[in-house]
């Protein structure tokens, strides 16, 4: 049986299952659906992985969130210092916060969603053999007809 090899940094990108990289973890792939931005399924399709591993685990995902804005800030600033230039004498450096605010906002479901996923991931190692295991015991659980 040849399984084909997930990237790890893929399967992030891609909100997959931290545990086999191949289930989705969000009902829907529209993160600007903002009704649904962060429906996720209780139990990854593939492997059957539960997502929130207890009561209130998503609080955390505010601080990877945040560190991921700051992140984001920084190359935005990186970016346009590069192109634009900065300094304080042309108020350059309030363009940069506006432009960098506006960026943020529009890219605010996009960094929800990868926030999630990544602290699923700090919890949840890759098992590349989850996907087999769960379709053998289903197999085991079915009554063979006498």
């Amino acid at each position: 049986m040849v399984m084909k090899k997930t990237s790890f940094i893929g399967s992030i990108f891609a909100n997959k299952c931290p545990r086999c990289r191949k289930g989705k973890l969000f009902k829907n792939d529209r993160p600007y659906e903002l009704r649904n931005v962060l429906d996720m399924h209780d139990y990854c399709p593939v492997c059957g992985q539960r997502t929130e591993l207890e009561i209130g685990f998503w609080y955390g995902t505010g601080y990877v969130s945040y560190v991921l804005a700051v992140l984001f800030s920084i190359f935005n600033l990186i970016w346009y210092w590069l192109i634009f230039g900065i300094t304080w004498r042309d108020n350059s450096i309030f363009y940069w916060l506006a432009i960098n605010g506006i960026i943020l906002m529009l890219s605010m479901p996009l960094l929800m969603r990868l926030s999630r996923t990544l602290y699923l991931t700090f919890y949840i190692g890759h098992d590349p053999e989850a996907e087999h295991r769960r379709q053998q015991r289903k197999t085991d659980n079915i009554v063979k007809p006498l």
